[in-house]
């Protein structure tokens, strides 16, 4: 009898391994499961937060243009004349932008004034007006210096 009593503890003994064993891996998936959802949360994290340093890069590049503009100031040149209601002014010459060939139309700013602001000029330039981009105005040509506003009343 002794033998079957043994034999039924081992037997006995063998399930209660296997049950606590069986007990032991459930109760050790759970954390797992938690900690992976709380690893894949944590990464979008860790990623959007990745970029931010990028962007502060960019406005240092802005910075660097800024006193490239301040180099070369606009020119202004100013007309100060009515050409009729309809008609558009023109500027030709020989500045960056400008052409002998074909003009740009000014801004009317009023009844009687017209103007345009011409930007990356270094040196002193030759210009003439035109009404419709065909009539010339009389005279010589006018001459503007970079960075200041030249005011001309010309005639036709």
């Amino acid at each position: 009898m002794k033998k079957t009593t043994i034999a039924a503890a081992k037997k006995a003994a063998k399930k209660a391994v296997k049950k606590a064993a069986v007990k032991k891996v459930a109760a050790k998936k759970a954390p797992a499961k938690k900690a992976a959802k709380k690893v894949a949360a944590k990464a979008p994290a860790t990623k959007a937060a990745a970029p931010a340093p990028a962007k502060k890069a960019p406005a240092k590049k802005a910075a660097a243009k800024k006193p490239a503009k301040k180099a070369a100031p606009k020119t202004t040149i100013v007309a100060n004349v009515d050409i009729g209601f309809g008609n558009t002014l023109f500027l030709r010459g020989s500045a960056n932008g400008l052409s002998w060939s074909e003009g740009i139309p000014m801004d009317c700013k009023s009844d009687s004034s017209w103007s345009i602001d011409i930007a990356g000029v270094t040196t002193a330039f030759e210009f003439k007006v035109l009404i419709n981009d065909e009539y010339w105005s009389g005279g010589y040509n006018d001459v503007a210096e970079p960075g200041v506003e030249t005011t001309i009343t010309p005639s036709f």
